[in-house]
């Protein structure tokens, strides 16, 4: 029978803020992957990982990023811990009944630097999704339903590795594999869900879809300029960053290119796609020119 095991780190991290949240920054930051994270090693170097592998330096983004947040979220986390406890469960369900994904994971409750809310990946070599409630908490997604949707989507990564592993298929790190793949993990929320769920709009409300169908075509030819152009595409998907006063702009992009997709294709096949660029550029190039005046 599959099985979901839950690893809470939420009380450790209370223990530790008791003392932490009255010394300086600095200790702060130091005492957090030394007393809090220093539980789990694999958990702690994940994500100082993260941000080594971009150059970046992971004291300095949690000192302007996420520890001067912490007290003022600390609320909005414990409830997010608590309705995980509610929805866990009842998500993990619908995934296996809905998307025929059977496999054991590992979901993880913790309080860390910033990388991000929702986190498909591997822990003690089981596949697992890490729940960074800092981000959630700063995304104000911590009710059961943005909650819901937030653990489907990360399920559809999921679902979607373990297929292409099963296929003997590789993945990369670009901008048209992340275009795709979080497409993908946002048609597999609308499965499990069984609507056309969101969880990034919550903070926002209707208006961050209803703008991104307004400026489909604009986005589309966005995205295509600046993979071409070698610039930055965080804009359509990270926390801190926004295009036009809308976050996380390229899930709804990339969901509307595999829609088209569905036309001809299944999820499975879809989720098998070896090519990336050569099937979404088409497709993107034809969005971002529907706007044109011929």
């Amino acid at each position: 029978m599959p099985q979901l095991d839950l690893i809470d780190t939420f009380p450790e991290f209370l223990t530790y803020w008791k003392k932490a949240q009255d010394q300086s920054m600095a200790v702060q930051v130091e005492s957090w992957a030394e007393q809090y994270m220093n539980h789990w090693p694999e958990l702690r170097q994940k994500q100082i990982d993260c941000y080594t592998e971009d150059g970046e330096d992971w004291r300095a983004i949690a000192r302007e990023h996420i520890f001067p947040f912490l007290s003022v979220n600390l609320p909005a986390m414990a409830i997010a811990h608590d309705n995980f406890g509610t929805v866990t469960e009842t998500i993990y369900h619908r995934c296996r009944q809905f998307l025929d994904f059977n496999g054991d994971i590992v979901c993880i409750l913790y309080v860390g630097i910033g990388c991000g809310a929702g986190w498909a990946t591997r822990y003690e070599g089981k596949p697992a999704i890490l729940f960074g409630l800092e981000n959630i908490a700063a995304e104000k997604w911590q009710d059961q339903e943005t909650l819901s949707g937030l653990m489907a989507h990360e399920l559809g990564h999921l679902a979607h590795f373990h297929w292409r592993d099963q296929a003997g298929l590789t993945h990369n790190e670009n901008p048209w594999w992340q275009l795709y793949t979080e497409g993908f993990a946002q048609w597999c929320e609308h499965l499990i869900m069984g609507k056309d769920s969101w969880h990034m709009k919550t903070a926002v409300g209707e208006q961050w879809q209803v703008w991104g169908q307004d400026n489909l075509s604009w986005l589309a030819a966005e995205f295509l300029r600046r993979v071409d152009n070698d610039e930055d595409i965080r804009p359509f998907f990270g926390s801190w960053f926004e295009l036009q006063g809308y976050k996380q702009t390229g899930y709804f992009l990339g969901h509307e290119l595999l829609k088209r997709m569905r036309v001809q294709s299944g999820l499975h096949e879809i989720a098998l796609i070896e090519d990336v660029e050569s099937q979404l550029r088409p497709l993107l190039t034809q969005l971002a020119d529907s706007n044109k005046k011929p």
